[in-house]
């Protein structure tokens, strides 16, 4: 059989979300970028501050839109013809399908050959509302190709598309840089900085700090998981100078709410709260982890929901055995069993459970945190889904 060449066209990459601006999918999308073919992309973004400084260290031009945010209005579609055509790209892939995936007739006309639009948790809400699901198919049609993250949402975004769309979807999940998020990543300094031992458990949650995440879950849990290994007379958590940390790394609008639940529950000694965290020290803050928990869970009857949570394959990435919520796709991210469990992302009891079993059991967790390290090495790796990217992108 004769060789098969992809041919790797130039692409402009036409997205709101992406850095400087923190977020899951502004690192999805900047990671696909980053591992295109040098010289064969383009991305047309919003600006925000310290963009300049941002972009003079990326390896390909980045556009800005003069404000904030972009919507399909005939300013922005006038700016990312323009781009198109003076970059030379005949390849589009929108950062997320809603809303700027309305834009892609009018890129095909100016001479766009080939048009993908990646799909995240919030097109999940979309289908689910007659206005914007009227839309949502109208992307559906325009484009060649919408991607989806896991089964669930495949299923939620078909019931808004034709049919002829619904079979041109494809799975396109974010990836792993798993030559950062590692074993030794450097999780001794920052237990050092916040002054926990080496020997003392740390139960970790990294997030975005907003009710879907269930940090508030595991803060109810934490004074039963206490107890339980109190009563056990668990080993390494038998004095309070050896009982578990939780550590909650990050930041946003229900950090307040939280810091409240940990005072009102007494927890002060035993809960950390980090703050925001910078991205290149987040591996060091999965390495100073024991097991990492963020239980999510779906709200506003299905409109706000877990994409992937792409945390619990960095934490399994660093060796971690990992406890999530059920909400939407994060059951993905997890193996049960295998390199962490599943749990209702408003079941107290079932969360304690959990995460006493894994305290009291160390050496079975670092053998779901092995595999877990495995699991990322042989599915997850960043160079995996670039590949699937370009196949996609040629099609």
């Amino acid at each position: 059989m004769g060789r098969v060449t992809i041919v790797m066209h130039k692409v402009l990459i036409v997205t709101n979300d992406f850095p400087p601006r923190s977020g899951g999918i502004q690192s999805f999308v900047h990671a696909l970028a980053t591992r295109l073919p040098a010289g064969r992309v383009v991305v047309y973004a919003p600006a925000w501050p310290g963009t300049a400084e941002f972009d003079a260290r990326q390896p390909f031009p980045v556009v800005r839109h003069p404000t904030s945010l972009m919507l399909p209005l005939p300013s922005v579609a006038r700016r990312a013809r323009a781009v198109l055509a003076e970059h030379g790209c005949d390849t589009v892939l929108f950062g997320a399908a809603a809303p700027l995936g309305l834009l892609a007739p009018g890129l095909r006309r100016a001479g766009a050959r080939r048009i993908v639009a990646l799909t995240h948790g919030h097109e999940a809400g979309w289908a689910a509302l007659p206005g914007a699901r009227a839309l949502l198919r109208r992307i559906g049609d325009q484009v060649d190709v919408l991607t989806y993250l896991g089964e669930y949402f495949r299923i939620r975004l078909a019931t808004a598309l034709t049919p002829a769309a619904a079979a041109r979807m494809v799975r396109l999940a974010p990836g792993v840089d798993n030559e950062s998020f590692r074993p030794g990543a450097g999780g001794a300094a920052i237990r050092e900085r916040l002054g926990i031992a080496p020997q003392v458990p740390v139960v970790l949650c990294v997030s975005r700090m907003v009710p879907r995440k269930g940090q508030d879950t595991l803060i109810e849990a934490w004074p039963r998981v206490l107890a339980r290994l109190r009563a056990e007379a668990v080993p390494r958590a038998c004095t309070p100078a050896e009982e578990p940390v939780l550590l909650l790394v990050g930041d946003g609008p229900y950090a307040g709410d939280l810091r409240k639940l940990v005072q009102r529950e007494q927890l002060a000694g035993s809960v950390i709260f980090t703050g925001p965290v910078p991205w290149e020290d987040l591996p060091a803050y999965y390495d100073a982890g024991t097991i990492f928990a963020m239980p999510c869970r779906t709200r506003r009857r299905g409109l706000d929901v877990e994409g992937l949570g792409i945390v619990y394959l960095e934490a399994s990435a660093t060796g971690l055995p990992v406890i999530g919520g059920d909400s939407g796709g994060a059951p993905d991210a997890i193996l049960p069993g295998e390199t962490g469990y599943v749990v209702g992302g408003r079941d107290v009891a079932a969360l304690t459970d959990r995460l006493s079993q894994l305290l009291r059991d160390p050496n079975g967790a670092i053998t779901m945190g092995e595999k877990g390290i495995a699991w990322v090495d042989r599915e997850w790796r960043w160079d995996i889904v670039a590949g699937r990217l370009t196949g996609i992108l040629a099609g």
